[in-house]
């Protein structure tokens, strides 16, 4: 086990995942443009939906990318990181408006899982983790990220607990 690499991958998660939080707070609806450009797939719903925005992009990649030399990474893999993270996301939301989930609806698992494995499989050498550092970054992922999300939506930062 890896203890530092876990550290670092779960400081990143919450960097990448934290970023569109704080860009929405500062720039309320400017920017907002979603990532799907609104298109819709034949069942009608949304490919992402509203909640998936260029802006979060933008401010996940770069969050990332500057807090990876914090961290003794370099600049490219924080902006990688943070470019995974959000295709994670991304994938979850497409799998959740598959199931008919709305932009917000909390779906736990579906919710943390893809953001959390996808950077973490993807850059397992760069970060040099292990099969059991990933598995444990996700379970600690998921974890914080139910927490937190409680306590953001009880300050008012989140729209909606996950």
């Amino acid at each position: 086990m890896n203890t530092t690499a876990v550290a670092t991958t779960l400081a990143l998660l919450l960097v990448a995942n934290g970023a569109p939080i704080i860009a929405r707070n500062l720039l309320g609806a400017r920017a907002a443009a979603p990532l799907d450009g609104g298109w819709c797939l034949p069942d009608g719903r949304p490919l992402l939906g509203s909640h998936k925005t260029l802006r979060g992009a933008v401010a996940a990649v770069a969050a990332s990318a500057v807090a990876a030399p914090l961290l003794a990474l370099d600049v490219a893999t924080g902006a990688a990181f943070g470019a995974l993270t959000m295709a994670g996301d991304a994938a979850s939301s497409l799998l959740k408006r598959r199931l008919g989930a709305g932009p917000g609806d909390p779906l736990p698992g579906i919710d943390q899982i893809p953001e959390a494995l996808l950077p973490a499989l993807v850059l397992r050498t760069t970060l040099d983790l292990g099969a059991a550092d990933i598995a444990l970054v996700v379970a600690a992922f998921f974890a914080m990220e139910i927490a937190l999300s409680r306590v953001l939506y009880r300050l008012r930062i989140r729209d909606r607990p996950q």
